[in-house]
């Protein structure tokens, strides 16, 4: 499971330089709100290691609302580390313990696996960001979508990286990339949506991004690994990883920062 330490030592919502102050007059003792380094317990002593743990999380610290690691070895369930929307395990499923992008991952059979979760949060709330890993897949495979509704992250039909979540508009259509992800390799996809604008992320790289001033309400569970309809051709063949999501405008290098 990966550790995110408690860096807004005083938990006002974000991590600047009051933090940082806080970190300094603590210097060289073993105060336990400061000892964050190394992960997860820290080694007694608040020195240099805990300050460069603190400057990674600088400006650009959250935690998300919902966080699945996939890291278990057996089982139905993966657990949401953020919360409590933990997901079922359906289908052509199987662990993958050390080899995941980050510990285990899951691999899903592209025919019936996927995980099912209650849905973390409505897009039309406000800023949010969604993120995974993947390694694999095939064109018109989802990664995330919402039940009934709309695919988050999806494979158009060359395998670029695209997303159907949009306004009600009758105007407003999918987002596509011209960046194909189903090359075999691992690859971190994202969709970041800031009030404005939709944004699609591959490794940390802004690949397409449009004007999106609302986004439709959707309040229904979420699938990992399946279409919106559960309909064949879209359900993942490959590995997923680490999906993540927050209720807030993230940068791809801001959890990238999240996952060392």
């Amino acid at each position: 499971m990966n550790f995110v330490p408690i860096v807004d030592f005083n938990n006002d919502g974000v991590v600047n330089g009051t933090d940082m102050w806080i970190l300094i007059d603590n210097l060289y003792t073993n105060n336990l709100l400061c000892d964050i380094a190394p992960l997860p317990l820290g080694d007694g002593i608040v020195d240099e290691k805990d300050l460069l743990v603190l400057s990674k999380y600088m400006c650009g610290y959250c935690r998300p609302v919902a966080h699945w690691t996939f890291d278990e070895t057996d089982g139905m369930y993966a657990a949401d580390s953020a919360g409590d929307n933990d997901a079922v395990v359906v289908g052509g499923a199987t662990w993958q313990p050390g080899s995941g992008h980050v510990n285990g991952a899951i691999q899903l059979d592209g025919v019936s696996g996927c995980a099912i979760t209650e849905r973390a949060m409505n897009p039309a709330d406000g800023s949010f960001s969604t993120f995974a890993w993947i390694k694999g897949g095939a064109p018109g495979q989802v990664v995330v979508s919402q039940q009934a509704t709309a695919d988050w992250l999806k494979l158009d039909t060359d395998g670029c990286l695209m997303t159907e979540l949009k306004s009600s508009d009758q105007l407003a259509g999918p987002l596509i990339s011209e960046t194909v992800i189903t090359d075999g390799q691992w690859h971190q996809i994202g969709l970041v949506w800031d009030g404005s604008r939709r944004m699609l992320y591959v490794d940390n790289v802004v690949v397409a991004k449009d004007a999106q001033n609302v986004l439709e309400g959707l309040k229904n569970s979420l699938y990992i690994g399946s279409g919106k309809m559960t309909q064949p051709g879209t359900y993942f063949s490959g590995l997923i990883d680490d999906v993540r999501i927050y209720d807030v405008a993230l940068t791809a290098e801001q959890v990238a920062a999240l996952t060392q």
